[in-house]
């Protein structure tokens, strides 16, 4: 394996590390309920968990 002769400084490893940024996440509007979500993510809407726009679970009512 190989091995650095030499440490690198935080200058060049920051240099290097500018062109990774962390971009802005993309929001999904629902054919069904039309409510914003994130992509490949359920999520709740008046009791119930939506996926795909069909309902996944419903939540109990409390006793």
């Amino acid at each position: 394996m190989a091995h650095p002769k030499r440490k690198i400084s935080k200058t060049r490893r920051d240099k290097r590390r500018t062109h990774y940024k962390a971009s802005s996440q993309q929001i999904a509007l629902c054919p069904t309920t039309g409510e914003p979500h994130l992509y490949h993510r359920a999520y709740w809407s008046e009791g119930k968990l939506y996926y795909k726009g069909k309902v996944i679970m419903e939540k109990e009512a409390a006793l």
